[in-house]
C-alpha cells in the first residue's frame, strides 16, 4: 500500500483517519467502527463494502 495514498484517504463517512492493518488488508476507521477493505492494492472505499467490526475487537 502506498504511504502517500494511506496519508490522503479518510473515511467516507466521517471523514475521519484510517488505521492501516496491513496483515488484514484492511483500513480500520475508529469512530466508525467499520473495516474498509483492500484488494490487489486497492481501497475499497464504499460504505457497503465495508466490514463492521465486533464490539470486542480491539482497533490499535
Amino acid at each position: 500500500m502506498d504511504a502517500k495514498l494511506l496519508d490522503i484517504l479518510v473515511c467516507p463517512i466521517c471523514k475521519g483517519p484510517l488505521v492501516y492493518r496491513r496483515e488484514a488488508k484492511e483500513l480500520i476507521c475508529k469512530p466508525c467502527r467499520l473495516a474498509y477493505p483492500i484488494r490487489d492494492d486497492i481501497p475499497v472505499m464504499l460504505p457497503e463494502e465495508a466490514r463492521a467490526l465486533d464490539p470486542l475487537e480491539e482497533v490499535e
